[in-house]
């Protein structure tokens, strides 16, 4: 049985992939900083996302590493927690490019995780992966372009001759899990706090779970497709957009706006970040469509009203 290797594979992302190859007839195993039992045949191996150790054998004759190692940004951006984001990811890349170049067999390609972000914020036409990087000072978003940044760079210093790289430049996923952004929007709207956030004007680039797996999976077979992919939805929408599809789907009594004063409290008493919710994500798939992908959910209001009717309500 062919196996996939999953790298910080216990979140919601790693989850899905983790169900979605399962179902498909390969062997999963996750590198963790807390392994668990197996279960459904999903192995759970420790590493520290910083060094060397048993687990670079998993590598061997594997299909493909997935590497979704980072801590979560949805925090406040002190010194600390900075430091946190930025080392998980820089880290665990630059071991997983040194444990492949260790191997007898290593994996034919490496999809190394990214984020749209790394896009200049904008209101123009979409980005497709030829599109400006670099921060906008309006945005605030310098340190979200480093380490965007950061991240590809020791993507693409590493040093692994037969193994395929890509760096998956994804917008917002899009599914059912509790800690998913989904059910974190359908709860605000229910509670009349779907309005838009700010102006509305800022894009959201987004893409439903499903497509999600799909295009990693194509990508996996796709021997020619390497460096940067957008992995997003081809329709970006506006924010004031989205949150209106959430209504129509929910019909609450109330959709009270929250202005950018009204963020700014928010995310101090949640402890994340503004910028996590007005920066303008504009992206599109242009690499993805170009070598024949094909959507399932192209359109956010059928994506939303297949997430809705799959959460359970």
């Amino acid at each position: 049985m062919k196996k996939i290797v999953i790298a910080g594979g216990s979140g919601f992302l790693g989850h899905i992939l983790a169900a979605h190859f399962r179902k498909a007839g390969f062997g999963i195993t996750i590198l963790t900083r807390s392994p668990k039992t197996a279960i459904h045949g999903i192995r759970e191996i420790g590493w520290d996302a910083r060094t060397l150790g048993d687990w670079v054998h998993e590598l061997e004759n594997a299909a493909a590493i997935i590497n979704l190692t980072g801590r979560s940004v949805n925090c406040r951006y002190h010194e600390r927690n900075r430091q946190l984001i930025l080392e998980s990811r820089v880290h665990s890349t630059r071991v997983i490019g040194e444990a492949i170049g260790k191997c007898t067999s290593p994996p034919p390609v490496w999809l190394n995780a990214g984020t749209a972000t790394i896009y200049k914020h904008t209101f123009g036409p979409a980005w497709d992966e030829s599109g400006e990087i670099g921060s906008t000072p309006e945005a605030r978003d310098e340190f979200s372009i480093e380490v965007a940044t950061a991240w590809e760079r020791a993507l693409n210093e590493a040093k692994t001759p037969e193994t395929r790289k890509v760096a998956m430049r994804a917008g917002m996923v899009l599914g059912t899990a509790i800690n998913s952004v989904f059910p974190t929007l359908l709860r605000l709207t229910r509670f009349g706090l779907g309005g838009k956030m700010g102006d509305g004007k800022q894009f959201v680039s987004w893409i439903h779970e499903k497509d999600f797996c799909r295009a990693v999976e194509w990508l996996i077979t796709q021997e020619t497709l390497s460096g940067a992919v957008n992995i997003a939805a081809p329709n970006p929408v506006t924010n004031e957009e989205m949150m209106r599809a959430l209504r129509e789907i929910c019909r609450p009594p109330l959709g009270l706006s929250a202005s950018k004063w009204m963020l700014e409290i928010g995310a101090f008493l949640l402890r994340t970040e503004p910028e996590l919710m007005i920066k303008s994500r504009r992206v599109i798939p242009q690499r993805l469509l170009e070598s024949g992908f094909t959507f399932s959910f192209p359109n956010l209001c059928d994506a939303f009203a297949d997430l809705y009717n799959n959460h359970g309500q």
